[in-house]
């Protein structure tokens, strides 16, 4: 070994001999204990890769070859980092990626010269002469990538040593390596890019660089490992929504879905494929592929055991995308028949997705399981997901034109609804019971036996008790809504309740939806009746001018006049005013008086 080591300090190739005998003594572990006490060596190691190793290729593999044996052994990270390879690894790197672009761009050069002149030889010549260079130097350059990239890798072991790797662009440098072609180098650079990818700054940064543009290049590959590991970087990327959009850009779909024969590669990409169906625009794409049919496959043919979870996961999301929705159509009765028998709550929601759908066809299709599926409805407990899920198909079947009255005294649907929103039972099955009210209320004689069993009195009581769940009170909205739509139902609406009242309080609720709803209810109720028109308008008034009138009523407290006098004062002025088809602006200002 001293003699090694004395070659260290002697010309350039007694050095690369050296260091290629202290390599061959490394590489057995059993020596690396001992070596790793020899400080010269250690320091002559260290101090050649510095001042010598861009000198020779060879040298600077071999040196950091040395120091990758000792960073294989957590224990002797203290030792490597002493000498500051980890550094000296890095700018090394940095070195040779700058002049593999420098002599890329000489390339370039030369064969654009040759191009203009295509009858030169010595050109042509040249330039092949450049390319066999460049090959061997590639080959050469990534021998020692692969070392020094594996030996951060290990040293990275440490969050603290991996930030400073980050500080120094690491990230950048392993993103430029995807555009290799030597395997063995890919698999470590998308290892490492996976290590970093699991915090935030890194996975954005390799966001910016294109990183999932070059990932999407490697699938699919005739390596496994390789496959294996770009799928696993894409599922951390995937969790961020702009990777997502990469993702879908660089076709990445088909190839995912490809690969779901796979036994290897299915669970990876099944997850990776859910992701993508979370975002609306993606899930189109997936209508142009083979996904349903394998979902369909999958959920028809699976055992005992059941549909694997993710499997239904992508399932539930496509469901919701009509392009697909007919594609599971045509085996919509085995999901049915399935999800019936074997009680899954999953497949059940992928039923009641596909009935959202404004396809007649596939609603009408549902008719014929409507006696099987009440039974369901009414033998489930109050708990029961199964039940919520069944109730959820009913209320998606909104079918032009249909029947609602048959359905709902064949089965005695109001009384049932009735009992249960007035008992203890869970608040998603009251919200699918109110949706379903909403449904069969579209039908206008359906909407007479509705108002007629005092059904609307319960839900304004409901309104009441669940004034805080937005999505109750917006579905009890849209039931007011509809039997103020109704003719035969308006007048008990507008007369015999207090729905209305409640609505015009519900024009100044926080949600947008529900001061939606209201708004359209409220327009409709004023193109029918002008008593309520003219309130509507004044509470819209005073709403649209709640500022002005707070500072109003504070200037009367303050002794400026008789406030009760002055209230019905304005009232009156405003509903003369109204009532001559005028209107106030949101200050108070008569907006047909110029002089205002």
């Amino acid at each position: 070994l001293d003699d090694y080591v004395e070659l260290l300090y002697e010309e350039l190739d007694d050095k690369i001999k050296g260091a290629n005998m202290i390599l061959q003594l490394a590489r057995n572990p059993d020596n690396l204990e001992e070596l790793i006490q020899n400080e010269t060596m250690m320091g002559a190691l260290s101090r050649v890769l510095r001042e010598d190793g861009r000198k020779s290729m060879t040298l600077m593999t071999n040196i950091i070859y040395i120091f990758f044996c000792f960073s294989s052994f957590s224990q002797f990270h203290p030792y490597v980092s002493q000498y500051q390879v980890g550094n000296m690894c890095m700018k090394l790197v940095d070195h040779e990626i700058k002049r593999d672009q420098l002599f890329r761009e000489e390339l370039g050069a030369k064969r654009a010269l040759a191009e203009k002149k295509p009858n030169s030889t010595s050109r042509k010549q040249d330039v092949e002469k450049e390319v066999k260079k460049m090959k061997a130097m590639t080959k050469k350059q990534e021998q020692l990538m692969f070392v020094a990239f594996h030996l951060l890798l290990n040293l990275a072991e440490d969050v603290n040593v991996e930030m400073k790797m980050k500080n120094l662009n690491i990230v950048d440098y392993l993103v430029t390596m995807l555009g290799r072609r030597n395997l063995e180098l890919l698999i470590l650079v998308v290892t490492f890019l996976k290590k970093l990818s699991i915090f935030g700054e890194n996975k954005d940064r390799m966001t910016e660089l294109g990183a999932v543009a070059k990932l999407g290049e490697l699938i699919p590959c005739s390596s496994d490992a390789l496959a294996n590991v770009t799928l696993r970087l894409l599922l951390n990327l995937s969790f961020d929504p702009a990777c997502r959009a990469q993702m879908a850009k660089a076709n990445l779909i088909p190839k995912l879905v490809d690969l779901l024969d796979s036994e290897t590669h299915q669970p990876m990409a099944l997850s990776l494929l859910y992701h993508l169906s979370m975002d609306d625009k993606n899930t189109t794409m997936f209508a142009y592929t083979d996904c349903v049919s394998f979902l369909m496959k999958h959920v028809l043919e699976s055992g005992r055991e059941g549909v694997p979870k993710e499997v239904m996961a992508l399932a539930i999301n496509l469901s919701t995308d009509a392009r697909c929705a007919q594609q599971f159509a045509e085996g919509l009765t085995y999901l049915i028949k399935r999800a019936l028998k074997t009680k899954d709550t999953l497949l059940m929601k992928v039923v009641r997705n596909l009935a959202a759908h404004d396809h007649e066809d596939i609603k009408f299709f549902f008719l014929d399981y409507i006696d099987n599926l009440m039974k369901v409805v009414r033998r489930g407990s109050s708990g029961d997901d199964m039940v919520v899920e069944v109730l959820g198909v009913f209320g998606n079947l909104t079918i032009p034109n249909f029947d609602y009255l048959k359905l709902v005294e064949e089965f005695d649907l109001i009384d049932f609804i009735d009992e249960k929103l007035q008992s203890d039972v869970a608040d998603d099955i009251i919200l699918e019971l109110i949706i379903l009210v909403g449904t069969i209320a579209t039908d206008p004689n359906t909407a007479v036996h509705l108002a007629n069993s005092g059904m609307i009195q319960n839900l304004i009581e409901l309104l009441n008790a669940k004034q805080e769940d937005d999505e109750i009170v917006l579905q009890i909205a849209y039931v007011f809504y509809q039997m103020i739509f109704h003719e035969q139902t308006r007048d008990l609406m507008l007369n015999q309740t207090q729905s209305v009242a409640y609505l015009i309080d519900l024009m100044r609720d926080k949600n947008s939806q529900i001061r939606k709803m209201c708004d359209m209810t409220l327009d409709m109720i004023m193109e029918f009746d002008n008593e309520w028109a003219r309130k509507i308008r004044y509470e819209k008034f005073r709403w649209h001018n709640a500022q002005w009138l707070e500072i109003v009523e504070t200037n009367r407290g303050e002794g400026f006049g008789d406030d009760d006098d002055d209230d019905d004062d304005d009232r009156d002025t405003y509903d003369d005013h109204a009532s001559e088809g005028g209107d106030f602006d949101m200050y108070g200002n008569d907006v047909l008086d110029d002089d205002n």
